[in-house]
């Protein structure tokens, strides 16, 4: 008896994380200095079959946001967006100057060497939400990494 049962909430936990497949890589926020109340989080995401990064969520700031930094009429601007697609089979890259999860309103100092919980919520194709737990470790703030500093 117990094994049908299982077999069905087996199932159900393989199709829910299927439909989007979104990998997340390299993921990291950059350090702030104590009085700094915004920063950045960066990572690659790949999805294997298509999908929408629609939201991000972290503990350790009052709102967080999907961002995008693009160049008008030769000023760099920076903007929240809804959402950010995903392609099927090809890396986004959430990085300095580009697409980016902005963490705002921070609840304390982030120093190198912390680790940021980030919840990530993905849309697949026929809408169906997955969330993605992501534990990023902090950079300095002039990391290698993060060239080009994000403030604001």
């Amino acid at each position: 008896m117990k094994r049908l049962l299982l077999a069905p909430l087996l199932f159900v936990t393989t199709v829910s994380t299927v439909f989007a497949q979104v990998t997340v890589k390299d993921p990291w926020v950059r350090a702030t200095v104590p009085a700094q109340t915004a920063t950045g989080a960066f990572m690659q995401l790949n999805a294997v079959t298509g999908a929408r990064l629609v939201e991000a969520r972290s503990p350790v700031a009052r709102t967080v946001e999907l961002h995008e930094m693009a160049m008008v009429n030769n000023v760099m601007k920076m903007r929240a967006i809804p959402g950010i697609e995903l392609p099927a089979g090809k890396t986004v890259d959430l990085g300095p100057g580009g697409y980016h999860v902005m963490l705002i309103g921070l609840k304390k100092q982030i120093k190198e060497g912390d680790t940021v919980p980030i919840t990530l919520v993905v849309a697949g194709k026929d809408g169906r939400r997955e969330t993605i737990e992501v534990a990023a470790p902090v950079r300095p703030l002039h990391s290698a990494s993060g060239e080009g500093v994000h403030m604001h």
